[in-house]
């Protein structure tokens, strides 16, 4: 039997309506990406059309042929038949590991009646969720674990319930994100045993518009997307967080910068992961100016 990879960016995600059919498949990468276009079908389910140079962001299983045919039936695609639903084109997607062969189910354009409107962010998971919440579990690796530009702002009290230390495990942090006054922080998929420290806020939706401005999210600087953290030795699925959609080599922050990340890891985070942000500062080359 022959395994091959699909990418998912639709109601095959984890935890949306019909991820049931990927239950035996193994998890390749949870941050993939694809240029294209997601539009609404109006009927509970999203559809990819390969045009535009935006990406349009999902998941990669490997999955068994036994699966694939599944994924076939729900598609509506039969190899051959002209009336498909959708096609099955073998594509490469961006992963933050490298790029990988992947199947994908792109919308038959004699079926573009179907298409309703653009889906924001180009991430039906995420839009999903953002149309319906009331409050969420959002995962700070960077300056967010220090309070003080939050107090500022007026939304301290937005970030004071269900304060937590999280892990998340093949992840890896860096500083991606160039500015003129130096670069900011970001986190990645990463291969091995790497992970991702942080404080674990639990936040309404007042909070996540707040983030949405502070993190440039509508000027396509940083994404919002889930995360699965550990907290306390269980695992919280579907936590939010944010990452830097344009990945820059790693240079190194501002002080001013450094300074509110180390602020709020210190005591709060393990040592050993404190060490690890201190070596990161090395790494790039940063040194306090006194």
């Amino acid at each position: 039997m022959k395994d091959t990879n699909v990418f998912v960016y639709g109601t095959l995600r984890k935890n949306e309506s019909n991820h049931g059919l990927l239950k035996r498949a193994k998890l390749v990468s949870q941050q993939a990406k694809l240029k294209g276009s997601l539009f609404n079908t109006g009927q509970g389910y999203p559809a990819l059309m390969l045009k535009g140079e935006s990406y349009v962001y999902g998941e990669i299983y490997n999955v068994d042929d036994n699966i694939l045919a599944n994924l076939d039936v729900l598609e509506g695609y039969t190899p051959g038949r002209k009336d498909n639903l959708y096609e099955r084109q073998e594509k490469q997607v961006e992963t933050d590991i490298g790029i990988i062969d992947a199947w994908v189910y792109v919308l038959n354009a004699e079926n573009d009646e179907h298409l309703v409107h653009h889906i924001p962010f180009q991430d039906w998971k995420v839009n999903q969720w953002y149309t319906s919440f009331n409050e969420v579990k959002y995962f700070a690796y960077g300056s967010c674990m220090d309070t003080a530009r939050i107090k500022q702002a007026g939304m301290l009290d937005h970030f004071s319930k269900e304060v937590a230390v999280g892990r998340v495990k093949g992840y890896e942090f860096l500083y991606s994100f160039p500015r003129p006054d130096g670069a900011r922080a970001d986190i990645k998929e990463a291969s091995g045993e790497d992970y991702v420290e942080g404080i674990v806020y639990t936040i309404p939706r007042d909070a996540v518009e707040y983030l949405f401005v502070r993190e440039g999210v509508h000027s396509n600087n940083y994404r919002p997307t889930f995360i699965d953290v550990e907290i306390k030795g269980e695992i919280h699925e579907d936590v939010l967080t944010f990452s830097v959609i344009d990945k820059h080599p790693c240079t190194a922050p501002p002080e001013h910068y450094a300074t509110e990340i180390l602020r709020g890891a210190k005591g709060r985070l393990s040592n050993d992961y404190f060490v690890k942000l201190q070596t990161k500062l090395d790494s790039v080359g940063f040194t306090f100016s006194s």
